[in-house]
C-alpha cells in the first residue's frame, strides 16, 4: 500500500513549499485543551457519574481514542511537543522551566501562517509561544487572567491570589459567568465572530481542572463526596510503587496536613470543574453549529496530561508514569471526520496533532517532526496497523536520581513553602530527576528507568498498576517483546535534525509513518 510515499532529500526538503499543495478552501482548526484531566473520568469509558455528557456524545458521533497519551506528564514539555510534533528529548524541553531551550525547524503556527490562517490563543499558554506569534492573544493562568478586562476578571484574579493559591474546598464565590472556562468561551466566540475570509486556528486552552480545584455551584454539589465512587488504591500502594512515590507522599503530607480527610472534597471539585468545562465546550461548539461553521472546522478535544486525583493517596502529578497521568482524553470531530462509534484501536500521541493538521490542509510535514498523521484513520481510510500498535511516553531531565536521604530539603529546593497550605511543586528535583521511558502496547505496559529497573503491568487485569510483573519468569516473553519495541521507539525518536547537508537522501513517508502494511 502506497500511503503517498515521498522521497525527500536533506537539501530538497528545505525548498519544498506550498506550491506543491495548493488549496483554496482550508478547514478551520479549533484545539480545545484542558489542563490535567485524566482520561478515565468520562462516561464513554464507563465512569459512573455524568461528568462529560456532551463530549461523550460528540465522541460517539465522530472519533475518539482510549489509547491516547501525552509525551510527558508536565505542561510545558507536553504543549511544546503539541506545537512542534517533537518529543521532549528532541525539543530539549523536559521540564516546565526549559522553554528557552526549545529546538525545532518549523512549528504549527508557522505552517498555518504560510497557509493564510488567522491564529489565536484564548486561555493558558505555558509553551514557548509569545503574544507576538499569533494574531490574537488573551492569556489566562491558574490564578486568573493575565490582563483582566472586566470587573469579574479582577475579582476572580484577586480571589485566586489571596484565597485559592493552593486548593479551595468550599463552594467558589466566583459565579459561573466569571469562571475562567466561561470567560474563555466568551472571548473565543467573540474572536471567531470577527473573522472574515481567512481560515482560522484557535487554541482554546482551559487552565482547569488543575489545582486549586475551585468550582462554583451548581457543579460543587453535583459531585459531593458521598456521591463519588470509592478509590481503588491507597497510600499503601504509593509506598509499594517506589521511592519517588514515597518522596511525593512525604511532600504532600508536609504541605497538606489534612490531605486524607480533604481528598473526597478535592475529588468532587475536580469532577465538578470537568463538568463545568464540558458545558462550556457544548456552548462553544453548538454556537459554531448555529453559525454554519461546524462542518468546515476540525475540532480536537484533549488534555496535556492527567492527575492522580486521589489515586495512591496522592493529588496532582509528579512521580512515575501511571495511566492516571500519562493517558489523556482525545476526541476528534467536524470537518472530514468519519464516524466510528467505538474507540479507534490505535495508540496515539499528543505529538501527532501537528502532522495531522499538516496533512488535513494538504501541507507537507516539516523536517524534524516525529509525530504521525492521524488523518487517514480519522477520515476512514486505510492506514498501517503496525504503525499504531504501540506508543511511548517520556519523563525525566537526566542525571542521577535524588533519594529522600539526600541533604537537599524540600524548602531548599523550592518545592515547599512552610505555613502555606497546599503550596508545593510536585514537579521537583526528586520526582523529575533521572530518566523514565514507558511503552503501551495492547493490554500491556512497560516502564523502564536508566538503572535498568522496570515495571510490567497487564492493564486489563490490573488497571491501577499495583501488581508489578517485571522479572517474573512467567512473563519473560512478554517483557522481552515490550523491551524490543521500546528500544525500536528509542532509536526512531533520535532527533533527525540536522539532516545530512550534502549528497545523502533522507527518506520519509508523507504521513510520517515508519511501518507499512505488506
Amino acid at each position: 500500500m502506497n500511503y503517498r510515499k515521498i522521497l525527500y532529500s536533506g537539501i530538497a526538503i528545505q525548498g519544498l513549499g506550498l506550491s506543491l499543495f495548493a488549496q483554496t478552501d482550508k478547514p478551520n482548526i479549533v484545539v480545545i485543551m484542558t489542563d490535567q484531566q485524566r482520561a478515565d473520568y468520562c462516561g464513554r469509558e464507563g465512569f459512573p457519574l455524568e461528568i462529560t455528557p456532551y463530549v461523550d456524545g460528540l465522541a460517539r458521533e465522530n472519533v475518539w481514542f482510549d489509547k491516547a497519551y501525552t509525551v510527558m506528564p508536565a505542561s510545558t514539555p507536553a504543549r511544546c511537543s503539541m506545537f512542534t510534533g517533537r518529543f521532549p528529548n528532541a525539543t530539549h524541553v523536559r521540564t516546565n522551566h526549559n522553554v528557552r531551550d526549545i529546538n525545532y525547524e518549523k512549528d504549527l503556527v508557522t505552517v498555518l501562517k504560510e497557509n493564510n490562517y488567522k491564529t489565536a490563543l484564548v486561555g493558558k499558554n505555558h509553551s514557548y509561544l509569545k503574544a507576538t506569534d499569533l494574531d490574537f492573544w488573551s492569556e489566562y493562568g491558574h490564578w486568573g487572567k493575565n490582563k483582566p478586562t472586566t470587573e469579574g476578571d479582577r475579582i476572580a484574579k484577586n480571589f485566586f491570589k489571596n484565597d485559592a493559591v493552593g486548593q479551595y474546598l468550599d463552594p467558589s464565590p466566583i459565579p459561573l459567568k466569571d469562571q475562567q472556562p466561561t470567560r474563555i468561551v466568551d472571548e473565543t466566540i467573540q474572536w471567531i465572530d470577527s473573522q472574515k475570509g481567512n481560515p482560522f486556528f484557535v487554541w482554546v486552552s482551559f487552565p482547569e481542572p488543575h489545582n486549586p480545584f475551585q468550582v462554583c455551584e451548581p457543579y460543587y454539589s453535583m459531585f459531593s463526596p458521598e456521591k463519588l465512587p470509592a478509590l481503588k488504591t491507597s497510600r499503601q500502594d504509593a509506598v509499594m510503587k517506589g521511592e519517588k512515590y514515597r518522596i511525593l507522599a512525604a511532600l504532600e503530607d508536609a504541605s497538606c496536613p489534612n490531605l486524607e480527610q480533604d481528598l473526597p472534597r478535592l475529588r468532587g471539585n475536580y469532577m465538578g470543574m470537568i463538568r463545568l468545562i464540558d458545558d462550556q465546550i457544548k456552548r462553544l461548539i453548538e454556537d459554531l453549529k448555529e453559525k454554519g461553521l461546524y462542518e468546515n472546522t476540525i475540532f480536537v478535544i484533549l488534555s496535556d496530561h492527567g492527575d492522580y486525583c486521589g489515586e495512591y493517596g496522592l493529588i496532582r502529578k509528579g512521580a512515575g508514569l501511571s495511566e492516571s497521568l500519562a493517558r489523556i482524553p482525545m476526541v476528534w470531530a467536524g470537518y472530514g471526520i468519519k464516524n466510528q462509534s467505538k474507540p479507534l484501536d490505535a495508540h496515539v500521541s499528543l505529538a501527532d496533532l501537528f502532522p495531522t493538521f499538516c496533512t488535513a490542509i494538504d501541507n507537507s510535514i516539516p523536517m524534524g517532526v516525529q509525530g504521525r498523521s492521524l488523518w487517514p484513520m480519522l477520515t476512514g481510510k486505510e492506514y498501517p496497523k503496525e504503525e499504531f500498535s504501540s506508543i511511548v511516553v517520556q519523563q525525566g531531565f537526566g542525571g542521577e536520581d535524588f533519594p529522600l536521604t539526600d541533604d537537599l530539603t524540600f524548602e531548599q529546593e523550592g518545592s515547599f513553602t512552610p505555613n502555606k497550605i497546599a503550596h508545593f511543586d510536585e514537579l521537583n528535583t526528586w520526582t523529575q530527576s533521572g530518566m523514565l521511558r514507558m511503552i503501551r502496547m495492547g493490554d500491556w505496559k512497560l516502564v523502564m528507568n536508566s538503572y535498568g529497573n522496570g515495571e510490567l503491568y497487564n492493564l486489563k487485569k490490573d488497571p491501577y498498576e499495583v501488581d508489578n510483573l517485571f522479572g517474573k519468569a512467567k512473563y519473560a516473553s512478554r517483557q522481552n517483546e515490550l523491551l524490543t519495541k521500546l528500544m525500536a521507539w528509542e532509536l526512531r525518536l533520535q532527533d533527525p535534525l540536522p539532516v545530512p547537508r550534502h549528497r545523502y537522501h533522507f527518506k520519509r513517508n508523507f504521513y510520517n509513518y515508519h511501518f507499512q502494511d505488506k
